[in-house]
């Protein structure tokens, strides 16, 4: 097995919520993927709200989907 050493400032590691100076290849790769994850989401809702989607209701947002598909299928 190798080990590879990885620097992060205090802020990061806090942020992270670390409780030991080492960890599996797999952890750390489920920290950096729920990190990404949240980032996502969080530029998810920032959009929808730009765009005035995040009022839209379950029902308009059903329609949508189902025009999309129509049209998806119409096209192919």
């Amino acid at each position: 097995m190798r080990t590879l050493n990885i620097s992060i400032s205090d802020i990061e590691y806090n942020k992270f919520g670390l409780q030991n100076d080492k960890l599996s290849f797999s952890d750390f790769v489920e920290l950096v993927g729920n990190e990404l994850s949240r980032q996502n989401l969080n530029k998810c809702v920032e959009l929808a709200e730009k765009y005035g989607l995040s009022k839209l209701t379950m029902d308009e947002i059903c329609k949508e989907v189902k025009a999309v598909r129509r049209n998806a299928k119409n096209n192919s």
